[in-house]
């Protein structure tokens, strides 16, 4: 992400197979960081909820962020300011959903849930037959996940669902916000006042007698992984690939998730489920790979990069 400070010229395109290549890997590994930092945090939802998982991530994000970046809030008016404030609601919002999803359905499931949100984006304006196959492919995948004998955690449906609603909420903020302000100037800020909204409820809810080295070093481990490792790697990323391959690699998100699902919290899915889930990420895939390429723009980078 932070290319868009250094580079925008940059982002438009590939200069090299070489670079599409270290760019490709580099995003996929971004996706396993991710996913394995929401592995780890299932496991301590359950022994620190949420609300204190989200606020230790948050914090971290903050960490890495602000030194680099360096807001400046003053001397912005409360007009101009508003988006970052919506923006740093929708962080808070969205961290606390798609978490609480996590412990109720599990992981595989919540995030395949979720990536309904950017995926709604980019098909929304479309008119193509093909797009309307891929959203319909997709609404099959979801509808198969959302376990339609009655056995599946409606609330955690609707949490997964929420978080979805709030990505695409950041995608369509974030082009104001990326407007309004240079680089990563309002996002940082926007972190900031998630922080703020996230950490007194922490505070609140937090059992102190649970609180040991080995679950501060988990604590620490899923902000590391989930924000500061992905962000670094986006220095390396959106300065080698398009929007598109970006999105592309984001599509298999899903299958990441249900793999670190099963290997770190023991979360089996069925048979039906792992179509399902290949399903979703298909559709998103074949829908983000047939748009026509448009150049790309600093704004609509930012857009594409994953909260």
């Amino acid at each position: 992400m932070t290319a868009i400070l250094r580079e925008p010229s940059s982002l438009g395109g590939v200069t090299t197979l070489r670079d599409r290549n270290i760019g490709a890997t580099t995003q996929l590994a971004s996706q396993v960081s991710i996913n394995f930092g929401s592995s780890l945090a299932g496991l301590l939802i359950p022994v620190v909820g949420s609300i204190v998982v989200v606020a230790v991530r948050q914090l971290i994000t903050a960490i890495v962020l602000v030194p680099v970046v360096r807001p400046r809030p003053r001397g912005h008016s409360m007009r101009t300011l508003w988006p970052v404030i919506v923006l740093g609601v929708i962080l808070a919002v969205m961290n606390l959903s798609f978490y609480e999803a996590v412990g109720r359905v599990g992981l595989g499931v919540a995030v395949t849930i979720e990536f309904l949100g950017p995926l709604a984006i980019a098909l929304i304006t479309s008119r193509r037959i093909l797009d309307v196959a891929c959203a319909l492919g997709a609404g099959v995948g979801v509808y198969l996940l959302a376990g339609n004998d009655g056995r599946m955690d409606v609330v955690g449906i609707l949490l997964a669902l929420l978080a979805g609603g709030c990505w695409a909420g950041y995608i369509l903020v974030t082009r104001t916000v990326a407007a309004r302000f240079p680089g990563l100037q309002g996002l940082s800020m926007a972190s900031i006042i998630s922080l703020v909204i996230v950490v007194p409820l922490a505070l609140v809810v937090v059992d102190y007698s649970v609180i040991d080295w080995r679950v501060v070093g988990l604590l620490v481990a899923v902000g590391v992984l989930s924000s500061a490792i992905p962000y670094s790697l986006d220095l390396v990323v959106l300065r080698r690939i398009t929007p598109r391959l970006y999105a592309i690699i984001t599509s298999c998100a899903p299958v990441i998730a249900a793999f670190f699902g099963l290997l770190i919290l023991g979360q089996e899915l069925t048979l039906l489920q792992v179509a399902a889930i290949v399903l979703v990420s298909v559709s998103a895939a074949t829908a983000i790979a047939t748009q026509r390429e448009q150049p790309a723009t600093p704004l609509e980078v930012t857009a594409t990069t994953t909260p």
